[in-house]
């Protein structure tokens, strides 16, 4: 069975720096071919694929999050990290990590975590 849990802070002030992680349970972020994404979903955007990183490291960001966003992963641990810089209170959502069946980006998820709220207020 096939597990993600995402963790992080639930409540951020703007300009601040969001790191989530993901921790996997029951398979290896390095199994070929699968790619792990994040995923959020806001009242105002739906759900918006934001990046992720492929079985052997490469790294996929999302263009109209322009640059704010960095997905790295520690092998070890079996677990992949998104950091998003400079929330405002519209980067306010539930966020998700999920499993590519196909690859960074092509949008087929099989396994997702259960998300996590996040929300930027001042």
């Amino acid at each position: 069975q096939v597990r993600l849990q995402e963790s992080g802070p639930g409540l951020m002030k703007p300009s601040q720096m969001l790191s989530l992680t993901c921790t996997v349970s029951g398979a290896s972020i390095t199994t070929s071919a699968y790619g792990w994404s994040w995923i959020r979903l806001s009242p105002g955007k739906g759900l918006e694929w934001m990046g992720g990183i492929s079985y052997d490291g490469r790294t996929y960001d999302s263009p109209s999050l322009k640059s704010r966003a960095s997905i790295s992963r520690d092998t070890s641990k079996n677990q992949f990290s998104l950091q998003l810089s400079s929330v405002t209170p519209e980067d306010t959502a539930v966020y998700f990590c999920a499993r590519d069946v196909s690859g960074v980006g092509f949008g087929e998820y099989d396994y997702w975590g259960p998300g996590t709220q996040v929300t930027v207020s001042s």
